[in-house]
Order: C-alpha cells, then structure tokens, then sequence
C-alpha cells in the first residue's frame, strides 16, 4: 500500500469498486471486507467499512480499520480518520489532525474542506472567518450561504456577499470577459436570495435572462429554482416553455407538483414530449410515473427512447428506482433496450 496505488483507485475508481463493496456490506460481509481492506489495501472496502462501523457507533474498529491507510500520509485517509473522530465525538482530535498551515490557508480548497468540518462541529464563526480570504469565488460564496444557513449569522453574511454580488455583473460580465483567473463570471442568485433578497435576486436575474446576459447554464437553472422556491409560477411557466425548455421544464414541472399540481405537471411534460421527443423530458416524466407507483404508465412513457444512443440517462435513473428485482429484470431485458457501445454494463 502507498500513496501513488491510493491515489490511482481514488481517481480511478480502481480496484474493488463502491457498486461491489456496498453489496458485501448489506449481506453481512463486513468482515470480509475489512480484510480485504487490510491485506489487499482496497481503499473503497476501508471507506465501506469504516462508514458501517461508524453507523453502528464502533468507532474503535473504525479507527483501526482505516490505520493502515492513514499510516500512509495520504490526505485522503487522513481526512477520512477526522470523519470518524467527529462522529465519535472526539471534535479537537478530528480538527487538529486535518487544520490547514498557513500555506494550506492559501487554498481554497483545503479551506473550504476544513471550513465544512468546522461547521459540523458548530464552530460557525471559525469557519466563516476562514472563508474569507477566499469568498470571492462563487464556489466559496455558496458553501458560506449553506454552512451558515439558519445559524443566526445574517448580516454577518450580507457584509462578505454584498461586495461581491454586484460584482458578478461588472462591465466584463456585461461585455462577455472573462475574470483575471480566465474564467467567466457568472450571478449568483443563491447567495442573493438565501439573505432575504429573493425580490431584488429574481429582479436582476430576470433582466439578465431575458437580454440573454448570461454565460452558464447553471444561472439559468438556479434563475428557475429561485422563482420555484417563491412560488412564481407565472415567470416560470413563461421560462420553461421558450427557448430554455430543455435546461428548466422539469424544474416547472417538480414546483407544479409542489403546489399540488401534479395533472398539470404531467400534461406539461407530455406536451413538451409531443412538441420535443427530448429523452430528458421522457427521463423526469418517467421516473415521475414510477414515484406514484405508475409502472405501466412509465414504462410507456420509456420505451420510445430505449433504443436511443443517449438511452443511458433514461435506463440509469429508472433501475435505481426500482425496488422488485423482477421489475428491474423486466426493464434490462425489454426488447427494445438497445445496448449502445459504451451502455453494455447497463
């Protein structure tokens, strides 16, 4: 075991899978996984283990299974021996074993990994003040929005993001540019609205959407999640059947449901597949069908597009709701699954 062969399996998935172990750990074969773990330096069996130990509170073997890992140095193993100092209630150990030095503080990164454990550990005011040096990054700013959120830091909060909301939409943001770091800007409605500024977020963001001054896709999908969130069913119906249907019909579908609108829901979906066999549009009406325990309805909805190329994103999330052996059987097995180069695992 060593740094290089951990780093390999982390970035590669590599050796024995997650989608194995989890099966050894849900039939009994905790054992046997924490000595595969031990004797073949399996990195998923550690992690599998320690999680099943810590779940059944046996921090201690816990510990002992992960030893060998951290022995190595890899920060990954290290972080993962804090996880289980934090759970087990050894909060100071967990924090001194992974705190950044001062080049550490420097990354963004490690302090927005340290930040979250602070949080975890109630120490709010700890991990905002690390935050700072770096909450010019929209990454940063959303992590501050979710780790403070309901803590009683409100204005804390509007004084890091006011300075920087409105930067977001500077003049290289209006020409097109770029930042200094050769990334374009984007809004970030999230930390705008998540303060109490939802009015003046879905105002700005809603002029910039309609002059299509936008330049990721993702603030068009967080515009829509803002106005679902409030309730603004009119200005999102009005966005999800334009140009934009594909990035955010379904987020108007899931609000229609929201508010007990579910027939609604349906016929809108049914209507944007008539206008555009899309396979995401079949994707969120059939698993939709399969939560309201409408097998035969989805699997209608479905089977136009398992022959399809891109057949895996409506086959993938399907399966995985499926609770009956049997049904999952019958939906792989269905004659007009086409497995695609690339989609045999399927």
């Amino acid at each position: 075991m060593n740094v290089d062969d951990l780093e390999w399996q982390a970035s590669h998935v590599g050796g024995l899978p997650p989608g194995r172990v989890d099966p050894l750990l849900e039939h009994g074969g905790l054992d046997l996984v924490i000595r595969a773990a031990s004797e073949r330096g399996e990195w998923f069996c550690a992690q599998g283990a320690t999680q099943a130990l810590c779940q059944a509170g046996e921090f201690g073997r816990a510990l002992q299974a992960m030893e060998p890992f951290v022995a190595t140095g890899w920060r990954d193993a290290l972080w993962a021996r804090a996880e289980i100092l934090l759970r087990a209630g050894r909060t100071q150990e967990a924090l001194d074993l992974v705190r950044p030095d001062e080049a550490g503080r420097a990354s963004a990164t490690e302090c927005r990994a340290f930040a979250e454990l602070l949080a975890r550990a109630g120490r709010i005011d700890e991990a905002v003040d690390l935050f700072v040096p770096h909450v010019d990054g929209s990454r940063i700013l959303a992590v501050l929005v979710e780790i403070t959120d309901g803590r009683d830091r409100d204005e804390r909060m509007l004084e890091l993001i006011a300075p920087h909301a409105e930067s977001a939409r500077g003049p290289a943001a209006k020409a097109g540019g770029t930042t200094r770091s050769g990334k374009r800007r984007s809004s970030r409605p999230g930390c705008w609205s998540a303060r109490g500024l939802a009015d003046e977020a879905i105002r700005i963001l809603g002029r910039d959407i309609a002059g299509r001054r936008f330049f990721a896709q993702n603030t068009l999908t967080a515009y829509a999640e803002l106005l679902a969130r409030h309730g603004r069913l009119d200005a999102l119906r009005e966005l999800a059947t334009g140009g934009d249907a594909r990035a955010v019909l379904g987020i108007y579908a899931q609000a229609l449901r929201d508010h007990g609108r579910a027939e609604e829901a349906e016929a809108v979906t049914r209507e944007a597949i008539a206008a555009d066999d899309w396979v995401g549009y079949r994707a969120w009406l059939s698993a939709t069908l399969l939560r309201d325990s409408r097998l035969d309805d989805e699997i209608v909805v479905a089977q136009p597009g398992f022959g399809w190329y891109d057949c895996s994103n409506l086959l993938a999330p399907l399966v995985s709701l499926l609770e009956r052996p049997e049904d999952v059987l019958y939906l792989l097995e269905h004659p007009s699954v086409v497995p695609h180069h690339g989609h045999e695992e399927f």
